[in-house]
């Protein structure tokens, strides 16, 4: 099965789908800075010693909640001032999702990576948006989307002159609250774009705890390093330092004083892929 032939740019020095991992990581959500920079410092560092290439990661806005009642931000003007802020005090780029495409040139202003959730991979307007930034576009795979139809959402992006995209994958839906990685889906994905591994969504249960989501991020070790070990170009991990209390998706996430062992696990795991990556049975 080929593998894609672009990689994707997000600075000079950080290039997914080169020789080195890439870490999209944080909060789900901007909370506050002081929260955003105790994960994004400890975070960076633990990546910086495991070899991982580190890009800081909230949302600025959390439109897909389940219920209306839900903490969707603390506002877009406030959230991209903090991960401004977090993004120059820590020297790293930034990623956060847009959900609207009059919102693509604001956020990307402040952004290295503009994200395209799940639920909005086919929305062309949003994609072209996106890509007519001149941003790296982080897409994620539709929870009832076929991996080989995620194509179209790079050609989208692609169609604006922008070569710079990637592909994430977060598993499919089976039947209700419960979602399931296909591993066959990243070789599949990864003939077109780099592709990046959403270990901690994909252990999310949407909508499962009634009014929220909930999560098995028991499992998320097991996914983390099959995923790895299959052969991907990057990781997203979500992670708080007291998880229960996260004011979005806290069952699914890595506990912050646990990502140091998390991450030395998956990078043994992905160094491992690299190492059989040429190994092919037609």
């Amino acid at each position: 099965m080929k593998k894609y032939t672009q990689a994707m740019k997000i600075t000079e020095d950080v290039v997914l789908g080169e020789n080195k991992p890439v870490l999209f990581s944080g909060p789900c959500a901007v909370e506050s800075f002081d929260i955003c920079m105790e994960i994004g410092s400890t975070v960076k560092a633990e990546a910086e010693k495991n070899g991982f290439s580190y890009v800081f990661k909230a949302s600025f806005d959390k439109a897909n909640r389940t219920s209306s009642g839900s903490f969707r931000g603390i506002g877009m003007d406030k959230s991209l001032e903090v991960l401004q802020r977090v993004g120059k005090e820590l020297g790293v780029p930034l990623v956060t999702d847009i959900h609207e495409s009059y919102q693509a040139d604001e956020v990307g202003a402040v952004v290295d990576v503009l994200q395209i959730p799940a639920f909005l991979c086919r929305q062309t307007d949003l994609l072209l948006a996106a890509g007519k930034t001149g941003k790296a576009v982080k897409v994620k795979r539709g929870q009832f989307m076929a991996p080989e139809d995620m194509q179209y959402a790079v050609s989208k992006v692609r169609s604006t002159g922008n070569d710079n995209v990637c592909l994430t994958e977060r598993g499919f839906t089976l039947g209700y609250h419960n979602l399931v990685v296909d591993m066959r889906a990243l070789p599949t994905m990864r003939q077109f774009a780099p592709v990046v591994f959403d270990i901690t969504h994909s252990v999310q249960q949407p909508g499962g705890q009634g009014g929220s989501s909930g999560g098995q991020r028991e499992f998320a070790p097991f996914l983390a390093r099959a995923a790895a070990a299959t052969g991907v170009d990057g990781f997203f991990i979500e992670t708080h330092p007291e998880p229960a209390k996260a004011l979005s998706d806290g069952p699914n996430m890595i506990p912050l004083d646990r990502m140091a062992d998390f991450l030395a696990m998956l990078k043994a795991s992905w160094s491992l892929g690299q190492e059989f990556a040429d190994l092919k049975i037609q």
